[in-house]
């Protein structure tokens, strides 16, 4: 087993376990989505400018097994266009729960 794949696994399973007391917070999750997402994906309505390459926020919110496993998992396995993002677990959770609510 590749060292990468260990490491990824390893932070994969790290951000599955979200204890009550680090709850997500949408606003927390829109903040980090504005800041760090929406130059290429279209995070909030009203938004108007975004890249033609990348998905609307509200297209992963669709998906029926959108959670923040499978968010740390697309952060983990980003596509060659996607900058590589250093976002701790309870930030992923914040992203996660702010998707969520674009349903």
């Amino acid at each position: 087993m590749s060292k990468a794949f260990r490491l990824s696994f390893a932070t994969i399973c790290a951000l599955a376990i979200v204890t009550p007391a680090e709850a997500a917070d949408a606003d927390h999750g829109k903040d980090i989505a504005k800041r760090w997402c929406a130059t290429c994906h279209l995070v909030e309505s009203g938004q108007t400018k975004a890249s033609d390459q990348a998905p609307p926020f509200s297209t992963f919110a669709k998906m029926p097994d959108f959670d923040q496993n499978k968010l740390a998992f697309l952060l983990l396995a980003p596509h060659p266009n996607m900058p590589t993002l250093s976002l701790n677990r309870t930030e992923v959770a914040d992203l996660a729960d702010y998707v969520r609510t674009l349903k």
